[in-house]
């Protein structure tokens, strides 16, 4: 059977916390076992504020995804997001002891390493080092150098950066939450593999996520990510000035942004009314829909004028760095009536919306097809590329427990059970090679803080 590859990701966002178990089915697409999702308590703008409600709403995402699934959650593939990520570029070489030995796996460690060393500023640390092209002895636009000759090897890198403190705090939550930690993923690196084909990241687009506390921001190029950036801003502050500027309570300001919000004024008439029950006896109370319309379209407009920045930073008018495919919108955000227009508008570049359904088996909940969940499927796929066995079948669990309980001490020749251990290690370092994840030496630091500071 093809269950092995059980993969879990978990989406720890402002607003929501998303656990989702799949597998990949013999068509090569995902398989949704199960999902749980709590409202995100001790969250705030992407960063962890309060530990016990994190790990709280953590327990309750996982326990709902096992009851939906039948399968028990060992480890997960977790996204980082927050507004203390930032990204650099940068550019370093090596020099080659032997430049008529071809460039290896070993060299490009070597370049990584170095561009690790960098010094950052107090409280932060490097999370990923992605290198863009390379250029061997002055020959540039190298996009894969190994097995070439040259004494010389230098590249342009994409540096994440991020609070050491804010992402040792997730790493706590979900040990204390009872699970491990087996991969870590920038979100916005999450859901372009959920939501964006090859095809566009080689023609140049931009996809903008924009959750509940803070918008996601991915570029790429010739299938290589060039900018990342996060906005703190999300679905959370346009809330919160619907409730300022309706004098309503919260619960009432995200129904009516759900239900009858529009990114773009000029779509509501005049006289458009909604009632809204009063508090405790108090009269109902009417709010136009021209005027929500308006309290929208003001803090969108700002959210995406910022993006628009960072895009310009990254230099779209240089004809070599030209997005062609334009911008694709996801998270839940995207969900909001004519935002597609509104951005169209701002930046003048072709828009979609982005839905995760292309990787999703056609038996799928529909539900699941939603720019919501656009992270929890990437971060499943990811999870699904580092070969993880995340979950177990709790039916195979209680037969292997049942099983132990029922075995005595076997009589066994120690040399037969060194032999048996020795095949199982080897077994796991190869499967460890294999597609190692992008975070994997920080996760091992995150694992390695954490154990020290039991």
């Amino acid at each position: 059977m093809k269950n092995d590859n059980i993969a879990v990701g978990l989406d720890i966002g402002t607003t929501k916390i998303v656990a989702m178990i799949g597998r990949k089915n013999e068509y090569g697409k995902l398989e949704i076992l199960g999902v749980g999702k709590s409202k995100s308590l001790g969250v705030h703008r992407g960063v962890v504020n309060n530990i016990t409600q994190t790990i709280q709403s953590i327990q309750a995402a996982i326990t709902e995804a096992e009851n939906n699934s039948g399968y028990m959650i060992k480890d997960v593939v977790v996204g980082i997001a927050g507004q203390h990520i930032r990204s650099i570029q940068h550019s370093d070489y090596i020099s080659r002891s032997n430049p008529d030995e071809v460039i290896c796996d070993k060299d490009i460690e070597q370049l990584i390493n170095q561009v690790h060393k960098l010094a950052m500023l107090p409280g932060e640390e490097i999370i990923h080092v992605l290198p863009q092209e390379f250029k061997i002895d002055g020959q540039s636009e190298i996009k894969e150098p190994i097995g070439m000759y040259g004494g010389r090897l230098e590249s342009s890198f994409h540096v994440v950066v991020g609070h050491a403190a804010s992402i040792r705090n997730v790493g706590r939550c979900i040990q204390s939450a009872g699970i491990e930690l087996s991969g870590l993923t920038l979100e916005p690196l999450a859901s372009s593999d959920a939501v964006l084909s090859q095809e566009e990241k080689e023609a140049g687009v931009a996809l903008i996520d924009i959750g509940g506390g803070t918008t996601d921001l991915a570029i790429f190029k010739d299938g290589i990510i060039r900018h990342t950036a996060v906005i703190p801003f999300g679905g959370n502050v346009i809330t919160d000035d619907i409730k300022e500027g309706c004098s309503i309570i919260e619960k009432q300001a995200e129904l009516l942004k759900v239900k009858f919000g529009s990114a773009w004024p000029g779509e509501n008439k005049d006289n458009e009314i909604v009632s809204i029950p009063g508090l405790r006896g108090r009269e109902p109370k009417e709010i136009s829909l021209k005027n929500l319309s308006k309290i929208i379209n003001a803090r969108v407009v700002e959210i995406i004028e910022q993006v628009f920045d960072e895009i310009k930073s990254y230099g779209h008018e240089d004809p070599k760095k030209k997005l062609i495919a334009g911008i694709v919108l996801t998270g839940g955000g995207a969900q909001l009536k004519h935002i597609k227009q509104l951005v169209e508008y701002i930046t003048g570049m072709d828009t979609r919306i982005g839905y995760p359904n292309e990787h999703l088996a056609g038996n799928s909940d529909e539900e699941m097809s939603s720019p919501l969940y656009a992270t929890a499927v990437g971060l499943m796929m990811n999870s699904i590329n580092n070969n993880t066995k995340s979950a177990i079948l709790m039916s195979e669990m209680e037969q292997t427990v049942s099983q132990e309980v029922k075995q005595e001490e076997p009589k066994s020749n120690p040399e037969v059970i060194a032999q048996t251990e020795k095949e199982v290690k080897v077994e796991e370092s190869t499967e460890k090679q294999i597609k190692r994840s992008f975070f994997d030496k920080y996760v091992e630091k995150i694992k390695e803080f954490l154990d020290n500071a039991e």
